[in-house]
């Protein structure tokens, strides 16, 4: 009989191949636990604002803070209402006003055209980006002394304070984002032969988008700061010029509600960048819900 031949009335099984043994795959405990910051809380910006202002009002009834140094928050509300009835508040308000958004826009606008001629163009970056990042390692503020100058103490001098340090912040950002676009969007755009108006539209301006709106809102803050001092040299309006004349007179009240004002402008701007930010990047997926 063969090696390979069976006994009569044995048949051949089919032999089931080899299986590796299955790995139990070890989880850990589920305990519920998220990682991640979650939904931001509904009014948490107001959480820390409402603590500041309840140490600063008890500060000052205990005595703790004298009203010389800081005057109470009850003080600051009344002279805040006395400005606003004799009209003085609105008045400056409104020149304040003025400034910063012809400040605010113009450095916008420098901003990202300079950041557009700067990131599709490497003779744009070798232009533009040297004397950008010049002026980024220089001070608004060091450059007043050749600004009045050359501009005088006017109101072209304080707008042009402002624009200056709006626009590096818009133009940095802006730069960044247009940089850090996925180059397999470009290769797309190239493959289905985009033109020059509509690539720059269609995947140049919304990839860069994110870093515009995250540049904007150090810019709007720095329109504010830029304001704050510039409306203290040589004024005759505004909430800085009403401040230095406050102190002047020793009328701290006065100039508290200047600097609470200040900071209401400040801060509501940035919220509305937020905002802003928001809904135009909804699409995103990120920690911050």
């Amino acid at each position: 009989m063969s090696i390979l031949s069976l006994p009569q009335g044995l048949t051949r099984r089919p032999v089931a191949p080899a299986v590796a043994p299955a790995v139990a795959v070890r989880r850990g405990p589920r305990t519920g636990r998220r990682l991640g910051p979650g939904r931001p809380l509904r009014g948490g910006p107001l959480i820390g604002l409402g603590a500041l202002l309840v140490v600063w009002s008890v500060g000052s009834a205990v005595g703790f803070i004298d009203q010389r140094t800081l005057s109470a928050p009850w003080t600051v509300v009344t002279t805040a209402g006395d400005l606003i009835a004799d009209g003085r508040l609105q008045a400056n308000l409104a020149v304040s006003a003025g400034r910063a958004l012809s400040g605010l826009a113009l450095g916008i606008v420098v901003g990202t055209v300079l950041a557009v001629v700067s990131g599709l163009s490497r003779w744009g970056e070798a232009l533009v980006d040297g004397p950008v990042q010049l002026k980024r390692a220089i001070p608004s503020l060091a450059l007043l002394p050749l600004l009045i100058l050359w501009l005088g103490i006017g109101e072209t001098m304080k707008v042009v304070t402002i624009l200056l340090g709006v626009l590096v912040p818009v133009y940095i950002h802006t730069h960044n984002g247009l940089r850090t676009i996925d180059a397999r969007y470009v290769e797309l755009a190239e493959t289905v032969g985009l033109s020059r108006w509509h690539f720059l539209t269609k995947v140049v301006l919304p990839g860069a988008l994110p870093g515009f709106l995250l540049g904007l809102r150090f810019a709007v803050t720095s329109c504010w700061l830029a304001l704050v001092v510039v409306e203290q040299i040589n004024g005759t309006a505004g909430i800085g010029y009403m401040m230095e004349l406050a102190r002047t007179y020793g009328q701290t009240d006065i100039i508290v509600v200047g600097l609470v004002l200040y900071g209401i402008l400040g801060y509501g701007s940035d919220l509305l960048v937020r905002l802003v930010q928001r809904r135009a990047l909804s699409w995103r997926r990120t920690l911050a819900g």
